[in-house]
This record gives C-alpha cells, sequence and structure tokens, in this order.
C-alpha cells in the first residue's frame, strides 16, 4: 500500500500528518522517526523540562491515541536507510515501504566538540533530542561545574538553568560577543549583564582548546590561558541540517535540501519541511530553525500534497525563556544598519532593527506588546516611526493603523 511516508517525527512532521487529515487526505500516512517516543517539543528541553517544571507527557505536541485515531501508522525507533526514487520506496530495517509521496522532515544534528580536543570524553553533552537531556539531568546538582561552550541560544538558556539549581557556570564563546550570529552589540549586553547578575563566569573571544580526562570529563584549557576543574560540560556550538539521506538519494542539497515555493525537491514526489529545508524567499535561499517555520512549512506541504499549490512565505519569530526574562523576536535583521531602544515604562526593553527606514525585526525582552506590534507590522511589510518607538510613552497600538 502507498500513500505519504514521513521520514522524522519533530514538529515539522505532526503537523503535517495532521494537515493532511484535517484537508481531508484518506489515504495511507506513515511516520518513521528514529527516537522511540511521539513527536514532542525541542524548545523546552533546554529549559522547562530541564529544570524539571514540565513533564515528559506535556512535552508531547499530540498523544499517541490521537494518531491511531487518525489512522497514521507509526514506526517509531526506526530509521530510515535508503531512498529507492525510481520504485519510489524507503528502507526501514528490514522493510520496504512505498510511498506516492515522500516528506523529508529530518531536522538538524546538534554539531558535536572534535573528538580531537577530548569531545568524545565522557561527560560531554550536546542538547538536541529528549535522550541527550535524560542522560545530562543528573548532573545538574548544586554545587556542579560545568562548562557551556558557545554563547548562542542553547548555551544561554542551559547556562540559566544550570545556575538557577545552583551550579557553578562557566561559559565561553570564541567570537567577540555572545549572540553574535543573531543579535545585535545592545541585545549581547542585556544577556550577558542578565547572566553575570546570577553568577555565571561569561568569557567572549575564548575559545576552548581542549577538555582533559580519562572516561570522564575533569577539566578544561581555554584559548586564555586557563585550566578549569569541571564536573561535566555541554556543547551549544549550533546544529547543522540533516541532509544525509537526502544526499544519498541524489537530491540537490544547499545547505539543507533544496526545495521550490512549494516545498517540493528536486524530486516532486519527494518534499521537504522544517529545519532540514532550505527554500526561496526574497530572491535568495533560506533556511529556518524555529517551531514557527517547522509548523508553517509541514501545513504547506500538507497542502500542497492536497494540490493546494500555494507558495511558503516565511514569516520568523522565535522565542527563548532565560531566568524571568522571555525573550521573543520577530523578523529578520540581516541588513539593519540602526538600533532603536524602547524602554517601556513596566520595565520591558526591546530592540527594533532597521535599514534606513524600513523595520526588519524587533528583539523585544519581557515587552510582549512591543513584539507583538512589531510582528504584525513585519509581517504587513509595513514600518514603524522611530520617534514614537523611542518614547517610552508613547502608545504603540496606533502604528498599526497609520
Amino acid at each position: 500500500m502507498s500513500g505519504v511516508v514521513v521520514v522524522g517525527a519533530g514538529q515539522a512532521a505532526a503537523s503535517l500528518v495532521a494537515k493532511l487529515r484535517s484537508g481531508g487526505y484518506a489515504g495511507q500516512i506513515t511516520l518513521v522517526g528514529e527516537e522511540p517516543v511521539v513527536p514532542y517539543q525541542r524548545p523546552p528541553l533546554s529549559k522547562a523540562y530541564l529544570l524539571g517544571e514540565m513533564d515528559l507527557d506535556r512535552l508531547f505536541l499530540r498523544p499517541a491515541e490521537f494518531y491511531a485515531a487518525q489512522n497514521v501508522t507509526l514506526r517509531l525507533g526506526s530509521r530510515v536507510t535508503g531512498i529507492d526514487r525510481a520504485a519510489r520506496t524507503v528502507t526501514v530495517g528490514q522493510d520496504t515501504l512505498s510511498y506516492d509521496d515522500l516528506v523529508l522532515c529530518t531536522g538538524a544534528l546538534p554539531r558535536r566538540l572534535p573528538e580531537a580536543i577530548g569531545g568524545a570524553i565522557g561527560g560531554v553533552y550536546a542538547v538536541r533530542t529528549l535522550a541527550d537531556v535524560d542522560a545530562m539531568a543528573p548532573r545538574f546538582q548544586k554545587g556542579a561545574r560545568v562548562l557551556i561552550v558557545g554563547g548562542g541560544y542553547i548555551g544561554l538558556e542551559a547556562a540559566a538553568v544550570a545556575a538557577k539549581l545552583g551550579l557553578t557556570v562557566t561559559l565561553v564563546e570564541a567570537a567577540p560577543r555572545i549572540l553574535q550570529r543573531v543579535a545585535a552589540p545592545e541585545t549581547s549586553d542585556y544577556f550577558r549583564a542578565l547572566h553575570q547578575s546570577h553568577g555565571v563566569d561569561i568569557r567572549e573571544g575564548t575559545g576552548l582548546v581542549k577538555l582533559t580526562g580519562g572516561g570522564e570529563v575533569t577539566g578544561a584549557e581555554l584559548s586564555d590561558g586557563t585550566r578549569l576543574e569541571i564536573d561535566f560540560a555541554i556543547a551549544g556550538v549550533g546544529i547543522a541540517p540533516d541532509t544525509g539521506l537526502a544526499e544519498a538519494a541524489g537530491l540537490d542539497i544547499d545547505n539543507g535540501i533544496l526545495v521550490n515555493a512549494q516545498g517540493q525537491t528536486s524530486d516532486p514526489a519527494i518534499w521537504a519541511a522544517g529545519d532540514c529545508a532550505a527554500f526561496p524567499q526574497a530572491g535568495a535561499l533560506m533556511r529556518l530553525e524555529s517551531v514557527g517555520n517547522a509548523i508553517d512549512m509541514g501545513e504547506l506541504v500538507a497542502g500542497n500534497i492536497l494540490g493546494a499549490g500555494r507558495a511558503y512565505a516565511a514569516k520568523p519569530w522565535f522565542w527563548s525563556d532565560q531566568y524571568d526574562t522571555k525573550l521573543q523576536i520577530a523578523g529578520l535583521n540581516a541588513g539593519y544598519d540602526q538600533i532603536v531602544t524602547r524602554r517601556a515604562e513596566d520595565g520591558g526593553l526591546s530592540h527594533w532593527y532597521y535599514a534606513g527606514d524600513r523595520l526588519l525585526a524587533v528583539d523585544a525582552m519581557n515587552d510582549s506588546r512591543a513584539y507583538m506590534v512589531g510582528k504584525r507590522l513585519i509581517e504587513a511589510g509595513r514600518t514603524a516611526d522611530k520617534a514614537v518607538v523611542a518614547n517610552p510613552s508613547a502608545d504603540l497600538k496606533p502604528l498599526l493603523k497609520g
């Protein structure tokens, strides 16, 4: 029996199969995932789940009963090892599954520290899967010493959890500042101060030379000459799209699985969605690593399998929780030449990115109103008067009517 086979069991896949059924698809749907659990939320792994504030059941996007009720066959704890495009089949263990449409929602893989500098020593963790976090959670004991390598959002979220639980935290970032790849210096300054106020030792412009220890990591040598004694280490050095299966099948790859505006790969019977997919936008290729993109692309591909013929127009948004600060981001800041800072009267703070007079993005810290207004303006292709934004007593809502 053919139908739709979905490879990967994350947010994009879960959104896609639900949309297929709600859209009236009556054929066979098979979802194949390498992890032994139903699709779950990843963002809380490094936040509420690691803190012990979220139970496993609350991580699941939908309970297992949903998939049974929707006649979606789950092949969990299973790996697709090959695609035969001519026969329209995939190999799963000893089984061969045929498909009319194949959707690759393979996500991304964490970048690991090289073995040459101790990345394979015990007690060195990445933060990507439920198994990763379950493995490191017992290490989060008050007084333990952790080294976090990487000052992006994952590293900072892990640092916040560790500091809240009473660990001694050192975070190293090889770039001149934390969040350098994704945020303005003003946002970096805010989060540096926030973490330092909670006792985190942040060392920017400092790399990891090597981790030391026998079977378990016990120390680290840093590029500034420091030698640290540590109990474990976390690598938050980014992720890379999981394109191995697609590449082996001969599909086009360009910083992700290359798709057209409708989500089709170079093989019209194969689609891709989520973190793994590189899609056209505004005359360039884009790949987004976010929940919003995974949901939107998954639903778009489902609709296009059903014949909708819609083109994807990404509306980027992101968030991060650190201590009592909720960072909400709308838009993409690439190409900005000015930052306008807004200090809300209730204590919230936001940074508005402009290219000339055009609003590109907003970073909002504990300021949901600024985030929502900025998001709506950006998605509508409109801008915001800089004088109004900079005035803490000015009401932002009239900007939406202008």
